[in-house]
């Protein structure tokens, strides 16, 4: 018997434009998930750039943001794409969208949230609202990432998933 190294889970964030909260998920997870998730985000209609605010709220916590790109969801459903282990929408438009049909179905669940990019005010307001958004995601990824994916029966874990969306902190 060998020694096969641990699964790594590939995950996808879906918002609408995919310009804020899927890419700072996508970010979050990558760093926090040491190597045993793969995170990507996408969007069902895609802004073509990413916020800035998503952008400096990122840089502030020194992440790399250089690669980072709002791109469509459609890029996810080819042949060659990653095979996705987890699917989850992080905004209230995604969650109403008729998603499509990933290969291998994934587990998924609806982890919405404001928008940071829709708020209006100050600088100052509108920095608050993407620090706000990045907050909530780290900690729904934090009790994720924790999780005993890889041991866990299914129905489970769709209940701890459903169960980290309601969690408003």
């Amino acid at each position: 018997m060998t020694d096969q190294p641990p699964k790594t889970f590939n995950v996808l964030f879906l918002c609408t434009g995919n310009s804020a909260r899927s890419i700072m998920a996508e970010s979050i997870l990558n760093r926090i998930g040491a190597g045993r998730f793969k995170a990507y985000s996408a969007g069902s209609f895609p802004k073509g750039e990413v916020h800035p605010g998503a952008v400096a709220q990122l840089k502030l916590r020194n992440f790399k943001t250089d690669d980072l790109r709002s791109k469509s969801w459609e890029e996810f459903s080819v042949p060659g794409a990653p095979q996705l282990d987890f699917v989850f929408t992080v905004c209230d438009n995604a969650a109403a969208e008729m998603c499509p049909v990933w290969p291998g179905q994934p587990m998924s669940a609806h982890w919405g949230m404001p928008d940071p990019a829709a708020v209006e005010g100050s600088p100052a307001e509108i920095a608050a609202a993407f620090a706000d958004a990045y907050g909530r995601l780290h900690n729904r990824l934090e009790i994720f990432v924790n999780l005993p994916v890889a041991s866990i029966d299914r129905l489970s874990l769709q209940r701890r998933l459903n169960d980290i969306g309601r969690d408003r902190s």
